[in-house]
């Protein structure tokens, strides 16, 4: 009796443009996003809710490719650690399905066209962009060596914001440095999330996160990185001048405060990763408040 089953089909391995696309996290937006509200906000603040179209298109598809490399060589420095990692260990590089130089050559060419970008701007923002791109490129280093490494990438995260107020005014006012703080403690409250997450496997591997260094006090810590974010920017806005709508941004950013409180409370590790996707929302708000706020004054 003859077998007439059909034989087992065979899976097609994906492309290695499917795979680049996985090493930068075209699949996984939410850090473009927390890149872009702040610096599209800088963008609306800097040229008083007028912004050209060049700058609109530069720092929109600038924010894009930084935070495409900046995966791509975060993903080849942690290479040997991401595989230990279970939120990580099936990475692309973590696999093996690409090699260690591929990814070095996907951040070289994504930095060299976000440079490219940059060039019909003033000498002040290209060299910005230079120094930006170093923050950036460095970020995973911390992670071996600095107790608060949240800090350094909510500079790299921000760095469009002096950016953004160079390319409109050639210069940066202490307004815009301050913006940069109060995202430097944005980006503490939701990493602090995310690395709750990988909180055991980090301790595992002696890596450095904010959740380790706050340990028992980190929902404490997060919710006071928060505070700050919501005091600095309603100061600011205070100082510039905006009114009600910008008012309504701030009151929706604080309430996504309070649900993220709800989440984290118990640190539980899907409630604390849904709190730091929900910051796309924060952001947002704060942005869409200033927008409105110019448009409808």
């Amino acid at each position: 009796m003859s077998d007439n089953r059909n034989p087992p089909a065979t899976v097609k391995p994906p492309s290695r443009l499917a795979l680049y696309c996985r090493l930068v996290r075209l699949d996984k937006p939410i850090g473009t996003l927390l890149l872009l509200w702040p610096t599209l906000g800088a963008l609306w603040l800097a040229s008083e809710g007028m912004p050209s179209i060049l700058h609109l298109v530069i720092f929109t598809l600038g924010t894009f490719l930084m935070r495409s490399a900046g995966c791509a060589i975060n993903d080849y420095l942690d290479r040997d650690f991401d595989g230990q990692v279970k939120r990580t260990e099936n990475r692309v590089l973590a696999t093996g399905l690409i090699q260690p130089k591929e990814a070095l050559w996907v951040t070289a060419g994504l930095s060299f066209a976000a440079f490219l970008l940059v060039l019909p701007l003033n000498r002040l923002t290209i060299g910005l962009s230079v120094a930006g791109a170093f923050i950036a490129g460095v970020y995973p280093l911390f992670k071996r060596f600095f107790p608060l490494p949240q800090a350094w990438l909510g500079l790299a995260f921000g760095f469009g914001i002096p950016m953004a107020y160079a390319a409109v005014l050639d210069t940066i006012p202490w307004t815009a440095w301050l913006l940069l703080v109060a995202n430097i403690f944005w980006t503490i409250a939701y990493d602090t999330e995310y690395a709750i997450v990988d909180r055991n496997d980090d301790l595992k591997l002696g890596l450095q996160t904010s959740a380790i260094t706050f340990g028992r006090f980190d929902i404490a810590a997060i919710m006071v990185c928060y505070c700050l974010t919501l005091i600095l920017t309603l100061f600011i806005g205070w100082q510039i001048g905006l009114g009600k709508w910008a008012v309504a941004g701030w009151l929706g950013a604080a309430a996504c405060v309070i649900h993220h409180w709800y989440l984290i409370r118990y640190r539980d590790r899907e409630n604390c990763f849904a709190a730091f996707n929900h910051n796309n929302w924060l952001g947002f708000s704060l942005f869409i408040g200033i927008v409105l706020d110019y448009t409808l004054r």
